[in-house]
């Protein structure tokens, strides 16, 4: 699977955020910064040029759950003077279970894990983050299941990409843009915070939340804390 995009920042800045600084988009993983090194998921770091390419390999059964073998490459160039960035990025893979399935899942993960990074380039780059992520009780993979957290979001039907909404969060109301839409995932960015929403029901399980939190006095724990009651209530 092939993608290309061009994101905010230099190949400098974009080499930082896959590597040390993807807790701001994705998840917290680490790269010891060699060929050879280890990489996340119990990988091995196969290509190491920063700010140019970055190739990490994963061939232990174990470490990816459905899958024997995974490979993420990334390769940058600057644009517009370096102010911008290109990114190629290619992820191949061997699946063991249901082929389709988990096909059709990862290129639409990925679709928006790099929309996702893209936000993050353009608002929130090199800011200290801190990562939430959590997924509902076993009921959120119903069939309704995503359709249900929208409407209890408080998100109209017909909103779309770039409509300013408040939504009913966990915590309280929250005043955000829609910077994603689609029937498997929203993404919610506010002033501080990037809320990401996974229809996972459509794959066979729990849909999940990750909340990105910029703010001077963000708290993981609490923010985990509150979104895992907000989904149990709703799916209770």
């Amino acid at each position: 699977m092939v993608r290309e995009l061009e994101v905010e920042g230099s190949p400098a800045r974009l080499w930082a955020a896959l590597t040390t600084g993807t807790g701001g988009w994705l998840w917290p993983m680490e790269y010891e910064p060699r060929e050879g090194g280890a990489a996340p998921s119990g990988g091995t770091v196969t290509r190491w040029d920063p700010p140019h390419r970055l190739t990490a390999r994963v061939e232990d059964p174990d470490g990816i759950p459905g899958q024997s073998l995974n490979e993420l490459d990334h390769v940058i160039e600057p644009r517009d003077g370096g102010r911008r960035s290109w990114l190629r990025h290619v992820h191949s893979g061997i699946f063991t279970g249901d082929w389709d399935t988990q096909y059709d899942g990862t290129v639409r993960h990925t679709d928006f894990y790099l929309h996702s990074l893209g936000q993050y380039m353009a608002h929130f780059e090199g800011r200290p983050v801190a990562y939430s992520a959590l997924h509902g009780p076993r009921a959120s993979a119903a069939p309704d299941a995503f359709v249900r957290l929208a409407r209890a979001l408080g998100l109209p039907d017909d909103a779309t990409d770039g409509a300013r909404v408040r939504v009913q969060a966990a915590g309280g109301e929250l005043d955000a843009v829609i910077d994603f839409r689609s029937r498997y995932f929203i993404g919610l960015r506010a002033d501080e915070t990037l809320h990401r929403f996974y229809g996972r029901n459509h794959f066979g399980a729990p849909v999940g939340v990750s909340v990105h939190d910029f703010g001077a006095h963000a708290d993981a724990k609490g923010t985990e804390l509150a979104w895992q009651d907000w989904l149990d209530h709703l799916y209770g």
